[in-house]
């Protein structure tokens, strides 16, 4: 799972306002941090933080179709501003899209891992 992460481009990013109102937005950067902890690039989000700020819950959507790899990543969510971790993602960013703002790290605590594939297993929590 973790190398279908590093192979991807583009990733949904689900979120819900306090009243359940929900958004989607892709995204392009993801970084692991470790097994439960992965970090999301706040470049231009506008409802996805008013969302994240209401309502600090998101999911992740991952589809490495050539793979068969399909999974869904929920957990809680903490923007950070500043910071240690804030200054790596900015410059891990900066490395490859010195032009991109980079304003908030979003760090995912994953609470749950679900099969996205079709099929009989589709929909089944796998971690």
């Amino acid at each position: 799972m973790m190398e279908a992460i590093r192979q991807s481009e583009c990733f949904p990013l689900a979120t819900a306002s306090e009243s359940g109102m929900p958004n989607v937005v892709p995204i392009k950067f993801v970084f692991i941090e470790s097994p439960d902890e992965i970090w999301l690039v706040d470049n231009f989000f506008l409802k996805s933080r008013h969302n994240l700020q209401e309502n600090p819950v998101a999911a992740l959507y991952v589809y490495q179709p050539d793979d068969g790899l399909c999974f869904q990543l929920k957990g809680a969510v903490e923007l950070r501003e500043s910071g240690e971790k804030y200054a790596r993602m900015r410059a891990l960013v900066h490395q490859t899209r010195p032009d991109l703002p980079a304003r908030s790290l979003v760090v995912m605590r994953i609470s749950a891992i679900y099969q996205c594939m079709p099929g009989a297993g589709a929909g089944e929590r796998i971690g």
